[in-house]
């Protein structure tokens, strides 16, 4: 298989620059779609099957299986939205600059689409049957938290055994065992409105109770157990000569485990429970819409079967974790073996600078494509 994807390497790099170019981010359902409908047509050719979910909000979520499937246990998550703008692919467009690609999205992740598609080429080509055993779940919304497509993920995992996610390797080709769980909320001040000069007495500073709530928040984080939480966004007041009369607050929480989901629940609702400024109200929305990816028994396992298939090939896999969100937590809160990182290497995602070490392409693809056929072997399934 090594030779048929070194053989390919041009047109692997020329099916990510046409991606690149075209615009996904996660509010651009057009763009989206278009870039769905690319690769829909790729895996028709190959004689997948390929069912659209339709979404009015988001891009539609792709499930991708060859005709032939019966009950598939591996499950592929790759998504197709990015976190740019519209506008952005034509203001710097897919370029190459010696070992490195640079576009908007070229590792997170449209170079995975390339890798995931010529794996599943070189596996036919090569007379290997593994690609009758994935079912592939392309999502519109993972930047943002996957709204709309963790039901359709939850629901397409039901008697899967293992899920790869193709999330970049790291920068150093580590792939990832765990991942911290993210929950986004906004807490909410309404005070009174008076004017500073003339009756600030009549007041009752907003501004002035964020301010308190902001360090009782700070206060929650735990960073030796794996829990953050920081109010990154404020706003409020309305002119500077007035006693504000609203102020929010917009807070990142990062958790490591899956009890911490209710310790740090109940810990802001305690916090917003009493006030520090008499006269104010608080309120709080939101909620953890990403649980922890945790290093299991079962994650290990599967990590030891890939550094198998790794050793095999002459690729050595090491493994890490990091406090970025991704699908895989959903699939490993639901008891699957999960491991992500599985695309090319590169780094600076979400940036001007975001690279794919184009060297890691047919490596990363060719241990992809090995990974599938081991685990669609009968006595590993």
């Amino acid at each position: 298989m090594e030779r048929f994807l070194q053989q390919l390497q041009g047109e692997m790099l020329a099916y990510i620059e046409k991606l690149v170019n075209i615009d996904s981010g996660s509010h651009y359902k057009q763009g989206v779609d278009t870039v769905g409908a690319c690769l829909k047509k790729s895996y028709l050719e190959l004689g997948f099957t390929v069912k659209e979910v339709k979404e009015k909000e988001y891009g539609n979520h792709l499930i991708i299986q060859h005709k032939d499937a019966t009950n598939p246990k591996i499950l592929i998550l790759a998504h197709m939205d990015t976190v740019f703008p519209e506008g952005t692919a034509s203001e710097r467009p897919f370029k190459i600059e010696g070992t490195r690609a640079f576009g908007p999205g070229v590792i997170d992740m449209k170079a995975s689409h390339s890798s995931l598609l010529y794996a599943v080429k070189a596996l036919i080509h090569n007379g290997y049957k593994g690609y009758k055993q994935i079912k592939i779940v392309i999502n519109s919304d993972e930047e943002i938290g996957s709204p709309s497509s963790r039901g359709v993920i939850e629901q397409e995992a039901k008697g899967i055994k293992y899920a790869l996610v193709m999330e970049p390797a790291r920068k150093d080709g580590s792939l990832v065992t765990a991942r911290r769980g993210k929950g986004n909320y906004t807490l909410i001040v309404e005070g009174k409105a008076a004017h500073s000069g003339i009756e600030p007495e009549k007041g009752r500073s907003a501004i002035e109770e964020l301010a308190h709530k902001i360090i009782q928040l700070h206060e929650l984080s735990d960073h030796k157990n794996g829990i953050s939480v920081n109010v990154g966004m404020i706003e409020g007041g309305s002119s500077v000569n007035t006693v504000s009369d609203h102020a929010e607050a917009h807070i990142d929480v990062r958790i490591k485990e899956i009890d911490q989901i209710e310790i740090v629940k109940e810990k802001l609702e305690e916090i917003c429970s009493t006030t520090d400024v008499k006269g104010t109200k608080v309120s709080i929305e939101g909620e953890i819409n990403r649980p922890p990816m945790e290093k299991n028994k079962k994650t290990r396992a599967l990590l030891r079967i890939i550094q198998d298939v790794g050793d095999e090939i002459g690729i050595e896999i090491e493994d890490t974790e990091t406090g970025g969100g991704s699908d895989a937590s959903f699939t490993s809160t639901l008891g699957i073996a999960t491991i992500d990182g599985l695309g090319p290497i590169g780094g600076n995602a979400h940036s001007d600078k975001e690279y794919l070490e184009i060297p890691s392409l047919v490596e990363r693809t060719l241990l992809l494509a090995a990974i599938i056929e081991r685990l669609s072997n009968k006595e590993t399934v």
